[in-house]
């Protein structure tokens, strides 16, 4: 009895870790951005670094590690043995859901030094998007809505 409520307990934590990931690509809006008036400003890549994006650090995977270390420490020995290994596997795994969650949702990110036709040199840090690839010395446009400010072709 016990397993098949481990085994779904599980699953909803990992489904919810999995739900908290936001996309930082070039290509990505929210729901605020959308048909919002941006400001275009064009330039040439002058340097390129990858860089990695941290994860998330939400409440979320501590929670559903502590619930899942719980239901199985709970599982372990009798009594009051019972009680005191739900209560460490209850830290335990939210200690390592926290750190699953930030592992889960790390990326690899692109830092794009700019210099933009005004002569001002920017830096714009955004996720690294499979197909699309810049080279320094390429034209690009950097858009601004609301303060998010992203570099395209």
């Amino acid at each position: 009895m016990r397993k098949p409520t481990l085994l779904i307990t599980s699953l909803a934590a990992v489904l919810a870790l999995g739900g908290c990931q936001s996309s930082l690509t070039g290509d990505t809006y929210s729901r605020d951005e959308a048909r919002a008036v941006q400001t275009v400003r064009m330039g040439t890549i002058e340097s390129l670094r990858p860089v990695k994006i941290e994860g998330t650090k939400t409440p979320i995977g501590a929670g559903a590690g502590a619930v899942v270390g719980g239901i199985g420490g709970s599982g372990l020995g009798g009594g009051r043995g019972s009680a005191v290994l739900a209560v460490v596997g209850a830290v335990a795994g939210g200690l390592l859901g926290a750190a699953a969650e930030e592992g889960i949702t790390r990326t690899q990110g692109v830092e794009i030094t700019v210099r933009e036709d005004d002569g001002t040199m920017r830096a714009y840090v955004q996720e690294v998007e499979p197909n699309q690839v810049f080279r320094v010395g390429e034209r690009v446009r950097v858009m601004t809505v609301n303060g998010t400010s992203r570099v395209t072709h």
